[in-house]
């Protein structure tokens, strides 16, 4: 797993301040690690922004209601990065016996910086939100969120194979999606 952006100095103040109910603490938290918690999010939830808004709203939830417990052993960051990204895998596994939803071509993700173009990030987040969603999971935690295969394996419950093998199929299936020849 990637490591957490540096944190802000006053950052363990907070956090021993929110876990013994400051709640203006925990919300200087929020403001200063909602970005990345609702960016792995979002690409976990296929681009569906209604979808990341309540996972990352979840997330924060259960780190308010958790952080009693948070033993300190990384960094506050790190671990509510991946609170969320479980919160978000969660709803995946909640959500498999459902069909795989397809993103609507009206319904084009927000732009961040991306040596992309305009169009082929929205091309790209399109395609990405079509995969079936173990396949993305794999997909988005390994190139996207930089997680090794056996993070990924161990998250997801599965061997490592095959989280290569799933990430192999993701990519195959993107370059089906896009129109590309393998």
């Amino acid at each position: 797993m990637p490591p957490a952006p540096a944190a802000d100095p006053s950052d363990k103040d907070d956090v021993h301040a929110a876990a013994a109910g400051d709640r203006q603490a925990f919300q200087r938290l929020y403001r200063l690690h909602v970005g990345r918690v609702y960016g792995a999010v979002y690409r976990l939830a296929g681009y569906d922004h209604a979808r990341a808004e309540d996972l990352t709203q979840d997330a924060f939830v259960r780190a308010w209601q958790k952080l009693a417990g948070f033993r300190h052993e990384s960094a506050f960051g790190t671990w509510l990065y991946r609170l969320a990204v479980n919160v978000a895998l969660m709803d995946i596994r909640a959500r498999s016996a459902d069909p795989v939803s397809v993103m609507d071509e009206d319904t084009i993700p927000d732009h961040g910086e991306t040596p992309f173009c305009a169009a082929e990030r929205e091309e790209l987040e399109r395609a990405i939100g079509k995969l079936p969603p173990r396949a993305r999971a794999v997909l988005v935690l390994h190139d996207i969120e930089g997680w090794r295969h056996e993070d990924i394996g161990a998250e997801l419950g599965m061997a490592v194979g095959s989280s290569k093998a799933q990430l192999h199929r993701a990519r195959g299936l993107l370059r089906k999606i896009l129109g590309e020849r393998s």
